[in-house]
């Protein structure tokens, strides 16, 4: 029995990465030859492609950078681009699921087989694509691939533990980040004249603004979570000793990335009215989950705390250079004010009715 899950599991791995990867690199042979390079060869293309595949994953590179290769770190990835590889586990799980008739009593050790098959051609690839230049992190591949692996597979034919739990907590923090998003949004019309600069400061010319438009769309996740950390109060940075924050703004230049035209230009004390928001959205998660048990509510807020601080993380990073080495929201901070404000706004949802009653 172990033999045919193994030999099914494999085929829908290698499927799987396949079904990624090639895109992934068809697009970057045509950017290489469309950009042209006078020391390239036919390999740079594939090694691209693969620096692509383990970036969407967000596994984070270190950096030689030209002219006299000053030290550079990318672990600030595009959120958007994780959706891809998730939604690709997940139809290979299902697949395998098939392969295998159906039967249950398989699917734990499928599930975890193709995590580790998955993480080990992952590991691989960022261990064989690294030149002087760009060097993937391969150690920490399989510590970002193994959990991305194993939570897309364990969604496929069960039912998680605290099923309710994640669902409430899940669905409040979707909602955040909704209306950040559209917010974000209205932000980006109103600076239109920001970001048409910016976009033709970067001159990209037709296939490299096709590719700087996927690229945009691709990071909109981390503008909405900088944007929710933004009006939670807690701000976000935009390079090494910056802040962006309603009491506090301190910014000496931004790249040149159109996103980045939504950017505020000072402080502005009424957004902290956005905290507001978030303390009516612990109540209204209150309210979903006391009516079942008080037990479900206190999973929500504690799952709600973990996912936050993994949103955190995921929303943080660096940005190739020193100078932008800080980028995207604190961690400690974005954790403890979402966080935080959501628990104040469970707790006012309980409690002030009986005082009223009192």
């Amino acid at each position: 029995m172990f033999a045919r899950v193994l030999g099914s599991t494999l085929t829908q791995v290698l499927r799987s990465v396949a079904l990624l990867l090639l895109p992934i690199s068809f697009i970057a042979l045509l950017a290489w030859a469309t950009a042209g390079s006078a020391t390239g060869n036919t390999g740079d293309p594939l090694r691209a492609g693969m620096w692509i595949w383990l970036g969407a994953h967000h596994i984070p590179f270190t950096l030689a950078l030209p002219p006299a290769n000053a030290a550079g770190f990318l672990s600030y990835l595009p959120l958007g681009a994780l959706v891809i590889p998730v939604l690709v586990v997940r139809n290979g799980v299902a697949r395998l699921f098939d392969r295998l008739d159906g039967n249950p009593s398989m699917f734990t050790a499928a599930r975890i087989l193709f995590a580790i098959l998955y993480s080990g051609i992952g590991t691989l690839f960022a261990f064989f694509s690294s030149t002087s230049g760009v060097k993937p992190m391969w150690y920490l591949a399989p510590v970002f691939l193994l959990p991305i692996t194993l939570i897309s597979a364990a969604s496929v034919g069960r039912r998680l533990i605290f099923g309710q739990a994640i669902l409430f907590s899940t669905r409040i923090l979707a909602l955040l980040l909704g209306i950040s998003s559209i917010v974000f949004g209205a932000l980006i019309f109103m600076n239109l004249s920001t970001v048409e600069s910016l976009t033709v400061v970067l001159e990209p010319g037709i296939i490299g603004g096709l590719l700087l438009l996927l690229l945009n769309i691709l990071y909109i996740p981390n503008a909405a979570i900088a944007t929710l950390s933004y009006f939670s109060g807690a701000g976000f940075a935009i390079g090494t000793g910056s802040t962006i924050s309603p009491l506090s703004y301190d910014l000496n230049s931004i790249p040149a990335f159109p996103l980045l035209g939504a950017l505020p230009s000072s402080t502005s004390s009424y957004a902290l009215f956005g905290i507001l928001v978030i303390v009516l959205s612990g109540a209204l998660l209150a309210s979903w989950t006391v009516a079942l048990s008080s037990r479900i509510l206190i999973q929500s807020l504690f799952i709600s705390v973990v996912i936050t601080a993994l949103t955190a993380y995921a929303g943080s990073g660096a940005l190739i250079t020193e100078a932008m080495s800080s980028m995207g929201v604190s961690p400690w901070k974005f954790t403890l004010a979402v966080s935080g404000e959501l628990i104040v706004g469970a707790l006012l949802a309980l409690y002030l009715p009986r005082i009223g009653r009192r």
